[in-house]
């Protein structure tokens, strides 16, 4: 029976504690949301698949030609075989006592979603932070997106404090100057506990990553690059599957918290 992915690639959610970033593959892996979460310590993991390159990036307007305007070319009539990625989560921690172990698990990822909380402004301050480790650890091109979670406490996406409901304290303005400042390329507000846009900021990394194989920009057999393809067959799987378990081994050697 052939595998029912494509690609894998790693992706990893880095931010401060309390930010959702557990929450939100939750959410993405198993359609829940639990108001409980604790605290993660050292990494948790998660996997999905999801549909890359057209026709689903083109129905939902993800990094294709619909987005350049009206003068952007039609979609062709005849549409390749629908490809897909599985995704590898490494959901980190956001204390800063475990900060030296977080950025060990930047190391070999393609993605990376920077997750802040949108009540609360200090979380977005630490952005850039968060930013610069892990562009001095990952390998150099890795794809970030900037995430504003917990966008149900927010009525607006560009009025902060507008009344006594809407907890927001970062604008969509800011965040989107922030990105364009710092060279990342997209910001996506989401709500682990609805699912509002989770879906939609990691099929932007995955969309993106793909977008970087098409060009070849990975070398598919190197694990350092983050990205495994179908050429390598069994070998393959078993490449990242093994970093996983080394790292949940090694969690547990030293009394982290275990797979999700």
């Amino acid at each position: 029976m052939s595998q029912p992915w494509d690609y894998i690639a790693k992706i990893v959610s880095l931010g401060d504690s309390g930010c959702g970033k557990s929450s939100l593959t939750v959410r993405l892996c198993e359609g829940r949301f639990s108001p409980h979460h604790d605290v993660t310590i050292g990494v948790e993991f998660g996997s999905r698949i999801v549909p890359v390159g057209p026709p689903a990036s083109l129905a939902l307007s993800i990094n294709s030609p619909a987005r350049a305007g009206p003068q952007a070319q039609p979609p062709p009539a005849k549409q390749p075989p629908q490809k897909h990625m599985k995704l590898s989560l490494w959901d980190t921690a956001g204390q800063e006592t475990y900060k030296s172990i977080t950025r060990s698990y930047f190391r070999g990822a393609s993605g990376a979603l920077l997750v802040f909380d949108i009540s609360r402004k200090n979380t977005f301050l630490s952005a850039t932070s968060w930013l610069h480790d892990l562009r001095q650890i990952a390998e150099e091109g890795i794809v970030v997106v900037l995430v504003g979670n917990k966008s149900d406490l927010a009525a607006s996406s560009a009025v902060v404090d507008a009344d006594a409901h809407n907890k927001r304290q970062v604008t969509r303005d800011e965040a989107e100057a922030w990105c364009t400042a710092n060279g990342v390329m997209q910001y996506v507000e989401t709500s682990a506990k609805n699912g509002e846009g989770v879906e939609r900021a990691f099929l932007e990394v995955a969309e993106r990553i793909y977008q970087n194989i098409e060009a070849g920009k990975y070398d598919l057999n190197d694990r350092r690059s983050g990205v495994k393809g179908p050429g390598a067959g069994a070998g393959n799987r078993a490449g990242v599957n093994l970093g996983m378990n080394d790292a949940a081994k090694k969690g547990k050697q030293q009394g982290w918290g275990s797979c999700c």
